[in-house]
């Protein structure tokens, strides 16, 4: 690729006042319409003083900002360019967006996340969020550190995180976070709650379970729900909440002595080879050959306080320890195996089981999804004006999804950057045709043009039967 013009004969010139770089935000914003986005901010939200004025119309600004690839209050000056103006109405400029994130109380972030929950599933009624709902939808909760420079952050500690595998103190806030899937859907948000970054990761986890579990049914999912977590949620207490709303737990079990007790009595016989990193078919035996075995025992977990125990399965991974020094006549004298436990009461099979909760890594793709969006920073020094940037980080987020769900298969499951890149970021011009009328004229040749046509059609005509 090359350029056809000679340097001294091209010329550049912002003056086309009829043009818009992110004509997706039409289709976009008419499905956060049909969903009731503003409604909802006007019902639930109700922030104080003069900059806490016009919620509806401030909230939505900032999603769509965030969706167009905001990741911090300036970078909202995108929504005001070109002929915007002619098809939006209501933009704010960033300063009264940041005024207003900053009127916050903690009370009014708890109303936004009520918003930001019902969104999600008036979502869930205008687009195929979650197929496959009413058999089986999972729940995962995790929590991230997230990094924050400068010395007037609120709430900024010092909080453990993970760098390349590497535990490291990094000071920032933590975020915590549960995602609502099924076996045939990329994840969304149901519920998220920024504390101090020195917050312990199962701090508040047992309410927020109980939250995502009503959003997950409320958005369709009326079949069985499999929530996962990892080792530092595995308390009496977020079991308890899990099992109280009628769902499944999948936790992973730290290795304390008792833990080590129970996979010291289970016997050879009953591990079971499976299909892992490596792994090789044995057409004659029938089975995988294979470095890692899974096998499972019964286990009673919180013993020790009174009415909470909880008796299920320990389900057991073990992997073997490969010697490093082999290659040097080190050979081993027997097998040294690494074990993964997971505590869980799921009903399927032990290989399933094991493999399914596995898929909780599902919670890294999220958090890189709003990494490299909206949540690249933490923008204000307010710690509530930050966690009601993270709540509507997340309406943003589903709203993408639901927007890809529309738009294609492909885009159901694609990440929130190909969204942004290939159906909101499409260049537009303006044209009016009478009174009232207005057309956009996109690009000819555009790679995903069927896909963006499929998602205005969804957004801007007559509702659909699923909606209605």
């Amino acid at each position: 690729m090359r350029l056809l013009h000679s340097l001294a004969r091209t010329r550049a010139s912002f003056d086309d006042p009829d043009l818009v770089s992110q004509a997706g935000l039409v289709p976009v914003m008419a499905l956060a319409g049909r969903a009731g986005l503003a409604g909802l901010v006007a019902e639930h939200v109700r922030p104080g003083g003069e900059c806490g004025v016009n919620a509806p119309l401030k909230v939505a600004c900032l999603v769509a900002g965030m969706a167009a690839g905001a990741d911090s209050i300036d970078d909202m000056d995108l929504l005001r360019h070109g002929a915007m103006s002619t098809l939006f109405g209501g933009i704010r400029a960033p300063s009264t967006l940041g005024s207003h994130l900053r009127s916050y109380t903690w009370g009014n972030v708890g109303q936004l996340e009520k918003a930001g929950r019902e969104f999600l599933i008036a979502l869930a009624g205008q687009a195929p969020l979650l197929p496959g709902a009413g058999t089986l939808a999972f729940v995962d909760i995790d929590s991230m550190q997230k990094r924050v420079y400068g010395h007037q952050k609120q709430g900024a500690r010092f909080g453990h995180t993970k760098i390349q595998g590497k535990s490291l103190l990094v000071r920032g806030l933590n975020a915590l976070a549960a995602v609502v899937s099924t076996p045939l859907s990329a994840p969304v948000i149901a519920a998220t709650r920024l504390r101090g970054g020195n917050a312990a990761s199962a701090r508040g986890a047992a309410s927020l379970a109980a939250r995502a579990i009503g959003t997950a049914r409320d958005c369709g999912c009326t079949g069985m729900i499999v929530v996962r977590l990892d080792s530092a949620f595995y308390n009496a207490a977020v079991t308890g909440a899990i099992r109280r709303g009628g769902a499944r737990f999948s936790v992973t079990a730290p290795m304390n002595a008792s833990i080590r007790a129970a996979i010291a009595a289970i016997g050879e016989e009953a591990w079971t080879a499976i299909k892992y990193p490596h792994a090789i078919w044995d057409d004659q035996l029938r089975c995988w050959v294979s470095d890692a075995e899974v096998a499972e025992t019964g286990y009673t977990a919180f013993a020790s306080k009174k009415g909470q125990a909880v008796t299920a399965r320990l389900v057991v991974r073990r992997v073997r320890d490969l010697n490093k020094q082999a290659g040097a006549g080190q050979d081993e004298l027997f097998p040294v195996w690494r074990y993964h436990a997971v505590f869980t009461d799921s009903p399927f099979e032990l290989i399933q089981a094991e493999g399914q909760h596995r898929d909780h890594a599902v919670m890294e793709q999220v958090f890189a999804d709003v990494t490299s969006g909206p949540l690249a920073h933490m923008p204000s020094g307010v710690f509530t004006a930050n966690a009601a940037w993270l709540s509507i980080a997340a309406m943003a987020h589903n709203l993408l999804r639901a927007a890809g769900a529309l738009a294609s298969l492909p885009f159901a499951k694609a990440r929130a950057a190909t969204i942004r890149r290939d159906l909101i970021a499409v260049a537009a011009r303006t044209a009016r045709h009478g009174r009232g009328e207005i057309t956009l004229h996109l690009p000819d040749g555009w790679h995903r043009e069927q896909d963006w046509m499929n998602l205005f059609e969804a957004t801007t005509g007559p509702p659909s039967a699923r909606a209605a």
